[in-house]
């Protein structure tokens, strides 16, 4: 498939795409008249470096994964090394961390809305229940 179909099947833009060849993240072959020709197993390799650029993973690090990724048969990569395990097990720990930021976080915000909503509301009962007119 062209670049312009990959882009299209994989929401990822044209330049994204050119991108990634050139951290070596991505290979096409070329046809006879220069055009990029993709096979149709990049679709799947691109979502795949979508979702490791969105986990906070930078090309150097994709481009030392992506060969130790399960192959579209479904058998695992025979090239990842200890260390590269390591690497990515700390990854996955730095994700962990933040998402449990994101959550105290959120829990953070939940109860300030929840206490100036009773705030808010007990606010509006003064309101209505206060006379407006003097005697």
């Amino acid at each position: 498939m062209r670049i312009g179909e990959l882009a299209r099947r994989s929401g990822v833009s044209e330049r994204s795409l050119r991108y990634y060849e050139t951290q070596e993240l991505l290979r096409a072959e070329r046809t006879p008249g220069g055009h990029r020709d993709y096979g149709e197993w990049a679709v799947d390799r691109v979502v795949r470096i979508q979702t490791l650029y969105a986990a906070g993973l930078n090309s150097r690090k994709i481009a030392q994964l992506l060969p130790c990724m399960r192959d579209t048969d479904g058998r695992p990569s025979e090239v990842a090394t200890p260390q590269l395990v390591d690497e990515l097990t700390a990854e996955r720990d730095r994700i962990n961390r933040l998402i449990a930021d994101l959550v105290r976080s959120r829990d953070v915000l939940d109860e300030v809305i929840d206490t100036a909503s009773h705030g808010a509301d007990a606010a509006a009962g003064r309101a209505v229940a206060t006379p407006t007119g003097g005697a």
